[in-house]
């Protein structure tokens, strides 16, 4: 087996990391290599070895492959904003070729299970008029979406969901976040996400009191993805 997705998210803040995590994490209690790339990130901390970004480190910890953080992450920028401003600020030309070379190089890796993880929702602007997205499509990756389950998710989750779609790329699967659990028909929600969101669902991750790539793991289901 060798298997890689793009994981995206209906907004930022939905917790795509916490999810990527435990998708390496079950891949590799199931006895599988695993390897993921977090091409761009925003919010970075300086540090002795460089910026360094807690949702790229959570990825380099749930690889199996030996992996540096460079190559998990190439393109680190510190300010927490947009990343085509924070690449901007920093004289940084972040486009869609800069960043399919580094990616492209983690899938030759051909661990068994692989992950490229975005920066906030589907259709995250870079240079020019290049979008993240366009970077899946470059890599013609198939998509796991994570839905941040709050009020207003529907509308998100099935604007990219179609979004995708148009851009040509399968929508794998996605995955329920629980992120307001006191959300308003949280169950009526949920089914409803389920009869229109053309992928099965991996998974509906509680809000947890901890929250570790092993306990999330334990609320997502590998083998639903094709």
């Amino acid at each position: 087996m060798s298997a890689a997705y793009f994981i995206t998210g209906t907004d930022t803040d939905v917790g795509k990391t916490t999810v990527a995590a435990g998708l390496l994490h079950a891949a590799r209690v199931a006895g599988l290599s695993t390897a993921a790339g977090k091409p761009v990130a925003s919010g970075c901390t300086v540090t002795p070895k460089g910026l360094r970004n807690a949702d790229a480190l959570a990825l380099l910890a749930e690889c199996s492959l030996p992996m540096t953080y460079s190559q998990v992450n190439p393109v680190a920028l510190e300010p927490a904003i947009a990343p085509h401003l924070a690449a901007r600020e920093a004289g940084i030309a972040l486009t869609v070729q800069s960043l399919v070379t580094p990616m492209r190089q983690i899938l030759d890796r051909q661990a068994d299970f692989t992950l490229i993880e975005g920066a906030g929702g589907w259709r995250v602007p870079l240079a020019d008029q290049d979008n993240l997205s366009d970077l899946a499509m470059a890599l013609g990756l198939p998509v796991i979406l994570v839905v941040g389950v709050r009020l207003g998710c529907i509308n998100h989750a099935l604007l990219t969901a179609e979004a995708i779609a148009k851009d040509g790329l399968q929508l794998a699967g996605w995955v329920a976040n629980i992120i307001d659990p006191k959300t308003s028909r949280l169950e009526e929600n949920l089914a409803t996400l389920a009869e229109r969101i053309p992928a099965p669902c991996l998974g509906r991750v509680p809000k947890l009191k901890l929250v570790t790539a092993e306990a999330v793991a334990e609320h997502l289901q590998l083998d639903l993805l094709d």
